[in-house]
C-alpha cells in the first residue's frame, strides 16, 4: 500500500517558449516544481495534510500532484490556470483546477467555486479555501500552469 502524503504546496506559472513542450517546462520552471516527475491525480486532498510554502522534494522524484494547465499559440491570447483546496476544520478536503482563456481572478474565482460545489455535495462543512492562479498573455507559444502537489 502507497503511504498517504502528509504535506501539500500550491504552485503557479507561466511562460513562454520556442514549442508546446518548452513553454510547459518554462512555466514550471518559473512555479518551483520543474525538477520532478508529476503524477496527475484526481481531487481529494488528504486528511490532515499540512500547507506549507515550498515542498522540499528531492530532483526526479515522483510527485502526486492536480494541475490545470493551458497552452496556446495564438498571439494576444491570454489564458490561465488556478487551482484551490478546500477543506473543513476535520481536515477532509478537495483540489479543484482550472485551465482556459480567462484572467486569473477569473480562474480563481472558478476554482474557489468549484471547490464549494464539491464539499456542498459531501455534506461537508466548508473552513478554509486556498487559491493560486496565473495568467499569460501569448506573444509566440505559452503556457499557463498551476499545481496542488502532494508530499510525504
Amino acid at each position: 500500500m502507497l503511504p498517504r502524503p502528509t504535506k501539500f504546496s500550491l504552485f503557479a506559472g507561466d511562460a513562454e517558449g520556442p514549442v508546446e513542450l518548452n513553454a510547459f517546462d518554462a512555466a514550471l520552471l518559473k512555479a518551483g516544481i520543474a525538477n520532478v516527475n508529476l503524477l496527475k491525480i484526481s481531487s481529494i486532498l488528504p486528511p490532515g495534510a499540512e500547507y506549507c510554502e515550498r515542498l522540499e522534494i528531492p530532483e526526479g522524484s515522483l510527485v502526486p500532484a492536480a494541475f490545470g494547465t493551458i497552452v496556446s499559440g495564438e498571439p494576444g491570447d491570454r489564458i490561465a490556470a488556478a487551482v484551490a483546496i478546500g477543506r473543513s476544520k476535520n481536515g477532509h478536503g478537495v483540489i479543484m483546477e482550472f485551465a482556459g482563456r480567462a484572467t486569473k481572478e477569473e480562474a480563481a474565482s472558478q476554482v474557489k467555486q468549484m471547490v464549494e460545489h464539491a464539499l456542498r455535495l459531501r455534506g461537508v462543512p466548508l473552513d478554509e479555501v486556498m487559491v493560486k492562479s496565473v495568467d499569460h498573455v501569448v506573444e509566440r507559444i505559452g503556457c499557463a500552469f498551476a499545481a496542488v502537489a502532494l508530499w510525504y
